[in-house]
């Protein structure tokens, strides 16, 4: 996008000037290669949704504000306003946003309210002091990476490419989920399934979409990750659920980074099942000593998956694989596991099942405890 050397305004007889307001009620568009500046608010009550051209959006001692009935759709955006330009109504754009100066805000009470991408728009420029403050949504089958954040905290959410157009919507909050400030109820993170022993309590994302997807979080020193887990394996994506009212384990299926900095991938699930979603971690396993690599080759050493101690207990193991489906699952296991599924999941039971990282969770049935963690398997 190019930066604003003119502006062009369209006079037409139902648009009004006020000291404080640019007001639209007839019909206007910024035609290609066109370009307008607001210095003033948008007031938009007419039809304002076939621009081809640049609007920009500028003001450096106050803030500005688009509000209206009708929904404006631009196809480019710039915006450089110190104090933050804040959206009252949804608007819309369909190629691009140049994040120049400050926030866009929108209204955190009112999640309806956002940004809009349409027609894979894209972004640039975006940083811990430029973003959106609040709800941005997408409407596309590519990938997206959404450029939310608080706080001047630029914490981005990611969805993959879609097989066909879909709709998602997010906004990032640097709170504790036990004291949300927007939400009616609180999400208490000492309330989770069995497989997780912590949750985040330094933030969390607001999530919602009909379609099924998988997600990725991102996360950075102020997020405590290693207050988590030690050993990123064990880190797990989580989400408050709307008919469960507990935390429950939405997977990890791809990691990058270290606890200062990195991503998580989630297993697919459908985002408006969960009021929420952020980090937690697996029960760990203190107390016994777990071999976590299998090397199942017939040289007698890694052969099987070995727990030791585990014969002194009563107990019950569950083996999963990266999406969460059971491999393998055992009533008083005796160290025996070689990499054979006695599930049918993958391929057919009874047969090896591929290298790669596999997760178990251990129950302890008259110790009333759980342990969880990872295993590679390999040959």
């Amino acid at each position: 996008m190019k930066t604003i050397t003119y502006i062009l305004v369209l006079f037409i007889f139902q648009v009004s000037f006020a000291q404080d307001a640019f007001h639209n009620f007839g019909n206007l568009q910024i035609h290609d290669q066109g370009q307008m500046g607001f210095h003033i608010d948008l007031e938009n009550d007419g039809t304002f949704n076939q621009n081809l051209g640049l609007a920009g959006f500028y003001s450096f001692d106050n803030s500005l504000t688009i509000s209206g009935t009708e929904i404006p759709r631009f196809f480019d955006i710039e915006v450089a306003v110190d104090d933050h330009l804040f959206l009252e109504i949804n608007t819309e754009v369909t190629n691009g946003v140049d994040y120049l100066i400050g926030d866009v805000i929108t209204p955190r009470l009112n999640p309806d309210i956002s940004l809009d991408y349409l027609n894979n728009a894209v972004y640039a420029l975006e940083d811990d002091l430029r973003n959106v403050d609040g709800y941005a949504s997408v409407s596309s089958n590519q990938s997206f990476v959404f450029p939310i954040g608080q706080d001047d905290k630029f914490r981005p959410l990611i969805t993959p490419a879609q097989p066909s157009v879909v709709t998602f919507s997010a906004a990032y909050f640097n709170e504790d989920p036990n004291f949300p400030s927007t939400f009616s109820n609180s999400f208490d993170t000492n309330t989770s399934e069995g497989i997780i022993n912590q949750v985040n309590t330094e933030e969390f994302w607001d999530f919602d979409g009909k379609d099924l997807t998988y997600v990725t979080l991102t996360w950075d020193q102020e997020s405590q990750i290693d207050n988590l887990v030690s050993d990123l394996m064990n880190l797990r994506v989580v989400g408050w659920s709307k008919t469960e009212n507990k935390w429950l384990d939405l997977g990890n299926s791809a990691i990058t980074g270290d606890t200062n900095n990195g991503t998580i991938s989630s297993v697919e699930f459908i985002p408006e099942d969960y009021d929420i979603i952020t980090f937690g971690a697996l029960i760990g396993s203190d107390g016994l000593n777990v071999y976590n690599a299998i090397t199942p080759n017939g040289d007698q050493l890694n052969d099987v998956f070995i727990i030791e101690g585990v014969e002194l207990f009563k107990n019950n193991l569950q083996i999963f694989n990266r999406w969460g489906r059971i491999v393998y699952d055992a009533e008083n296991y005796d160290n025996s596991f070689n990499g054979v599924a006695n599930k049918n999941v993958v391929g057919t039971q009874g047969e090896k099942l591929p290298v790669g990282t596999y997760f178990y969770v251990l129950q302890l049935t008259e110790e009333n405890k759980s342990y969880s963690g990872w295993i590679y398997l390999t040959y």
